[in-house]
């Protein structure tokens, strides 16, 4: 039988790959099926065809649940966000699938390599310390609303009422933004932002909040008057106090369990759905909090890259730290290096740290973290890590005696990549939050002479998909540069190649 685009068809899944597919075999095709669960028999209908590889489907219903769905999601919302895939699995089901499915793509480069398990996050439920929430209505010329994207949808917004992922101050602080917002919007006072016309005045909510120090910095993201229809230029400022007031009340009558250190109005008229500053004023307090992680004390302001669990941030870092083990005096590299945390728990260790982050914002949070904790010996640098290695950026830096690296999701750019490999280290810790990207990068560093001595999973975000890796990479081959230049150049075209083919 040959699959129809468009075509609805009936399978149960077989086979779990990450992120979040679900594999079903259709006389002898295989289907990826976006959402679906091990053991489910789900419908679904082809949404791409390949005559090589795996086709694509679209999850239609779930007829029967998996034997893995024994919990009770305990959420309002589950279902109609897509951000708690696996709240129907007991927390321990979820750790074995997501080890499970990084442990078969890393077995697929270094079938020897050590893994050691997955760790579990300290806290399963209201451990994010960050949330981006969203202005819009529930569907077209709907209820007004501040929550998540629905599930699959780009313009739908689900209206959250109550997210078990983040502290209940999180909660209460988005639940009476909404409110205050959607008397002004019932009263044809103001409008949020709309996607196809990029009119209207409401963005995004964006609140961080220091688990340990307990502290919230709650920032209001608008367009400036002139994008927006209705709201009046002259009661915009005095809108937008009213605002701040109703947030410091909220403090005052202890319905918060932390401090509000800071709230921000900031400015953004991009095109773009993204949370950014054109300006940023501050109506209240900072436009920073404090966090702790493992001793140190971390400054982190609006758009500062910070773990988003900081109890599993503790988890992660301790293994980072175990698995470099590195105590000779030398020179680290620490490559995207964000706030500077992992550089500064690593600067006992070594002469000098040198973190390299594209941020400007993070790299000076990292230098003001580095005087906070009384630490002399870590140097940042603002700039592409491809570019600081590989041009005049990085002239004069040291050489690295070990590295560690944490890139963004897609991985380390292929000549920063060539240039890692070709310093020749004897370790290097490879932390990674998407395992696909690990993957492909480790090919690269198996190719230039590196073993995968061993590699663990950190669970930073219980009741979904994603998950952290830990990888120790040791040199069995010195003196590799020239051939390792020409093989990656190799290697990437060929990488390249294939994914366009599929």
């Amino acid at each position: 039988m040959s699959l129809k685009k468009g075509q609805t068809y009936e399978g149960t899944v077989t086979e779990y790959r990450f992120p979040d597919k679900g594999i079903v075999n259709i006389d002898g095709q295989s289907v990826a099926v976006k959402g679906a669960l091990p053991g489910q028999k789900v419908s679904f209908s082809i949404s791409r065809k390949r005559t090589e590889g795996l086709s694509e489907g679209r999850l239609g219903e779930v007829m029967e649940r998996s034997p893995l769905e024994n919990a009770d999601p305990t959420c309002p919302h589950f279902g109609k966000c897509g951000g708690c895939t696996y709240r129907r699995l007991e927390y321990e089901n979820q750790l074995n699938l997501k080890a499970g499915t990084v442990e078969e793509m890393l077995r697929k480069v270094y079938p020897e390599m050590t893994f050691e398990g997955i760790i579990g996050s300290p806290d399963i439920n209201g451990y994010r310390n960050k949330m981006e929430f969203t202005f819009g209505d529930e569907c077209k010329n709907g209820p007004f609303a501040l929550g998540l994207h629905s599930k699959g949808s780009f313009h739908d917004i689900l209206n959250l009422t109550d997210c078990r992922l983040v502290h209940e101050d999180l909660n209460i602080i988005r639940n009476v933004t909404r409110d205050f917002f959607n008397d002004l919007y019932t009263a044809g006072k103001i409008d949020f932002n709309h996607k196809l016309t990029h009119r209207g005045y409401l963005r995004h909510l964006l609140v961080r909040r220091s688990v340990f120090n307990k502290e919230i910095l709650v920032a209001l993201v608008t367009t400036t008057p002139d994008q927006c229809d209705k709201i009046d230029p002259d009661a915009e400022q005095r809108i937008i106090n009213e605002y701040a007031g109703t947030l410091l009340s909220l403090e005052k009558e202890k319905r918060l369990e932390g401090r509000i250190a800071g709230i921000c109005h900031i400015y953004n008229n991009s095109l773009s759905d993204v949370v950014k500053s054109d300006r940023t004023d501050i109506l209240y307090g900072v436009d920073h909090i404090y966090e702790s992680i493992s001793g140190l004390k971390f400054r982190i302001s609006l758009f500062s890259f910070f773990q988003t669990n900081s109890k599993g941030c503790e988890k992660l870092y301790e293994k980072a730290r175990e698995y470099a083990s590195y105590d000779g005096g030398g020179v680290i590299y620490d490559l995207y290096s964000g706030t500077g945390t992992i550089a500064q728990l690593m600067s006992p260790a070594a002469s000098e740290v040198i973190g390299i982050e594209i941020v400007e914002e993070a790299v000076m949070s990292a230098r003001e973290n580095a005087q906070l904790n009384g630490i002399g010996n870590v140097r940042f640098i603002a700039g592409d890590v491809m570019k600081v290695l590989c041009g005049e950026e990085g002239a004069g830096i040291p050489k690295p005696d070990m590295i560690i690296l944490d890139p963004p999701r897609e991985g380390i750019n292929p000549k920063a990549l060539g240039r890692i490999l070709g310093y020749g280290v004897d370790r290097i810790v490879y932390i990674s939050c998407k395992p696909t990207s690990l993957a492909n990068d480790l090919a690269a560093f198996k190719q230039a002479g590196y073993d995968l001595a061993k590699a663990a999973c950190v669970d930073m975000f219980p009741h979904t998909v994603h998950v952290e890796t830990v990888c120790l990479l040791s040199n069995r081959k010195p003196d590799t540069k020239v051939r390792i230049d020409v093989d990656l150049e190799d290697y990437y075209r060929i990488k390249d190649s294939k994914k366009n083919q599929n």
